[in-house]
């Protein structure tokens, strides 16, 4: 007997990715765009973890310059022009100003450093003539002519943030990249997934609020939702593959797969905060500012952030379960202090603290004991001797996710002796497509989709912000609908919010606030939250009888968790 090909026998047998981040979507992206099926688990929802806790920025990483870098550097700063290019509705150009105190501070340590010869970072920040080199190396490696080179000014000048001329005396700027709506970002990539699979007749099944349980060569699928008997076996299966992208989680999902691994990560945390200070917005303006903090000279991003500023980030080692992890008190004291040392005159306080949140970065575990020195580098780490196949996706980081999707479905594919057909490095992301060059073209597209749909530009801009240019088909409804009434105390037309519950993989209240409305970051009114219960009960992901201790449990969450407040 002929034993059949191994590509068709796959064919019936999926990938299982655990962990519905950014990098387990980008991963089933090209599986699938390559015809090969593939089953997404996450225990809770899609992009919950780090993916929605970074300070949003898709960049090259100019201080891994420091680190000696370079290729790491360089893939950072090709992703981020593929993706101005591929996905405009979520990513774009921020002019970034970098202050610096002195001109030759740093300069031998972080040569040593470029040089792999070791040493310490400096602890007094880095000079204006050593940020100017590394600027220097950015542009070249970036070969973007979208992008303006970086230029050096004065400070006190009249175009350039008005930062503290008392403590800088020279300023660089450049320009890199902001996705404000990751969460976003990661569904449509999920969303392009299922595209490609109706399109080629590939399985593509997404199971959120579930746990993979290994029994063997087979896996059976858990929910996670509170009530759900633990006996309870919703799918079973035996996977072609297996592959772990559940991030910050990865060791302790090893642990319950039974899988005998050494630890792989040593995770460390990055809390931010939003405010919405206008004296702190006016200086900024629609430009971000780049500083090394007077207490330890580690970075902080003072940005503007969909009308408000986000200040961030910290990094602390963190060995607790990432789903814990808050900002501390400690760590809003540090990051205020750093907006105030470039703008004293803004004077922030708690007060001007609107909400916070809090991430864990899942880095490499390594014996460097300097947390910013560990690589932000990404492999596929295989535990061999395992059947089916077993990989941990260790490190990465936004910018990179889609080339590391590309390389682990390489590695995944070679395995499976199935030979790629199609990638992903000129498909645009769904919403970016005939997307307006210009703000002006931008308003008028805009316009022109309200007088088309019947609703208002605040409405249409609204659904843009959630889906691009795709948002008028949505907006259309289907079997002639006329409804034009809005969420409450917001302008998201209920068509818009009908069409997410029932099409995105909405399971809980929580999904819809933080990651599919994007509600997080705006004031938040208790009427919001019941009308979208009612929703949620209407189209049969919720019980009449728990509403309130849904609403209950989501205003307890948004308090306990993001420091945000439910008026």
């Amino acid at each position: 007997m002929t034993a059949a090909p191994q590509a068709a026998i796959d064919q019936q047998r999926p990938v299982l990715i655990l962990g519905a981040g950014i990098n387990g979507c980008a991963l089933a992206r090209e599986l699938v765009l390559n015809r090969v099926p593939v089953c997404l688990v996450d225990t809770a929802d899609i992009a919950s973890g780090t993916s929605a806790y970074s300070t949003r920025l898709i960049h090259g990483g100019l201080r891994y310059l420091e680190y000696g870098e370079f290729d790491l550097v360089r893939e950072s700063l090709e992703e981020r022009t593929r993706l101005l290019r591929l996905a405009p509705q979520f990513v774009r150009p921020i002019e970034l100003y970098i202050p610096t105190e002195s001109r030759l501070s740093g300069a031998f340590s972080t040569t040593a450093r470029m040089l792999r010869l070791g040493g310490a970072a400096s602890t007094k920040g880095r000079g204006s003539w050593l940020v100017r080199c590394g600027l220097w190396l950015y542009d070249r490696f970036a070969h973007d002519p979208a992008l303006p080179q970086h230029e050096t000014h004065r400070v006190g000048e009249g175009n350039v943030p008005a930062v503290d001329s008392g403590r800088y005396r020279y300023l660089s700027s450049y320009y890199d990249a902001q996705i404000v709506l990751v969460e976003r970002y990661v569904l449509a990539l999920l969303e392009d997934a299922r595209i490609a699979a109706a399109a080629n007749g590939t399985r593509l099944d997404v199971r959120t609020y579930h746990r993979a349980r290994r029994a063997g060569k087979h896996f059976a699928l858990h929910s996670t939702l509170s009530g759900a008997s633990p006996d309870d076996v919703t799918d079973s299966f035996m996977p072609s593959a297996v592959v772990n992208c559940t991030g910050a989680w990865l060791d302790w999902t090893l642990d319950e797969l039974a899988l005998d691994s050494p630890k792989l990560l040593a995770g460390t945390k990055g809390s931010h905060f939003l405010t919405s200070s206008p004296a702190l917005i006016a200086k900024l303006g629609t430009r971000g500012v780049y500083v090394e903090s007077a207490d330890d000279a580690r970075p902080i991003f003072i940005l503007p952030f969909d009308g408000r500023v986000l200040v961030g980030t910290t990094d602390i080692p963190y060995t607790e379960r990432p789903e814990t992890a808050v900002a501390s008190e400690n760590e809003i004291a540090y990051l205020i202090r750093g907006a105030n040392q470039v703008f004293p005159d803004v004077a922030l306080t708690w007060n001007d603290v609107d909400m916070h949140y809090s991430g864990v970065r899942p880095l490499p575990r390594t014996d460097d004991k300097s947390t910013a020195s560990v690589t932000r580098r990404h492999w596929l780490h295989e535990h061999h001797g395992i059947v089916p196949p077993t990989y941990s996706l260790i490190g990465g980081k936004l910018t990179t996710s889609r080339s590391l999707g590309e390389t682990a479905a390489n590695t995944v594919m070679t395995k499976l002796a199935i030979k790629r057909t199609a990638d992903s490095r000129a498909r645009i992301v769904p919403g970016g497509e005939h997307y307006p060059d210009g703000d002006a073209a931008l308003t008028a597209q805009q316009q022109t989709m309200a007088s088309e749909t019947g609703f208002s530009l605040p409405q249409v801009r609204a659904s843009w912000r959630l889906y691009g240019t795709t948002a008028g088909e949505h907006l259309r409804g289907e079997n002639g609908s006329v409804d034009k009434a809005s969420l409450a105390g917001t302008d998201l037309p209920l068509r818009i919010v009908r069409r997410v519950i029932r099409d995105e993989w909405v399971t809980r209240l929580d999904d819809l606030v933080e990651r599919r409305l994007m509600l997080l970051f705006a004031p938040l009114g208790r009427e919001t939250l019941v009308e979208l219960a009612k929703m949620l009960v209407d189209a049969g992901r919720l019980a009449p009888d728990d509403i309130e201790r849904e609403i209950a449990a989501t205003i307890d969450r948004l308090n306990n968790h993001f420091g945000k407040a439910v008026v």
